[in-house]
């Protein structure tokens, strides 16, 4: 009985602990407002609702354990649903979505403003922002964890300041060596 009761214990400890990963989520205007007082770049996952590879890159990326510890120490991590109903505050203007549909929030919606400013046309799009609120780059579609930690790696140390065509990428990208796992 002993036994079974340290094992029932044992997985019980595990799971919560599994569980207990995750990133560290806030909002835009949050993470705006943190940077002032410790500047880190943000990194936005734009996604909808009814987005398969959204959902995805939630449950197979945002939750490996190696993107959590590095999202979490060397960013300020931002949901944002790109055909939601939040009023946002950026750079000084108000966004929102008039043209919401509450009766289609779990299908296809309207395009939130923000969505339209920066320039996201499909899902997910993961936007990296720099310590002010500038965006870097949007990334386009599903990332496995070591794809994502090429650009979080990029971004971090300021990189891609210095890559200024597609060989030079290609250059980085190839010599790039992964270390989380996928």
């Amino acid at each position: 009985m002993r036994k079974i009761l340290f094992t029932l214990l044992f997985f019980a400890f595990l799971s919560t602990t599994v569980s207990a990963q995750e990133i560290n989520w806030v909002s835009l205007e949050q993470a705006l407002e943190l940077q002032k007082k410790e500047p880190k770049k943000i990194m936005m996952d734009a996604y909808t609702n009814w987005c398969g590879p959204c959902k995805m890159l939630d449950k197979n990326t945002f939750h490996n354990p190696d993107v959590v510890a590095y999202v979490n120490k060397n960013y300020y991590a931002v949901k944002f649903n790109a055909e939601g109903n939040e009023a946002i505050t950026y750079n000084g203007k108000n966004y929102a979505n008039p043209n919401y549909d509450p009766a289609l929030a779990n299908r296809r919606n309207s395009p939130h403003e923000l969505s339209r400013y920066l320039r996201i046309s499909a899902y997910p799009t993961i936007v990296f922002m720099d310590e002010t609120g500038n965006v870097i780059a949007p990334i386009v579609g599903y990332q496995k964890p070591t794809q994502l930690e090429l650009y979080l790696k990029l971004f971090k140390t300021d990189d891609y300041k210095s890559i200024t065509s597609q060989d030079q990428f290609t250059e980085y990208y190839n010599k790039f060596k992964p270390e989380f796992q996928n």
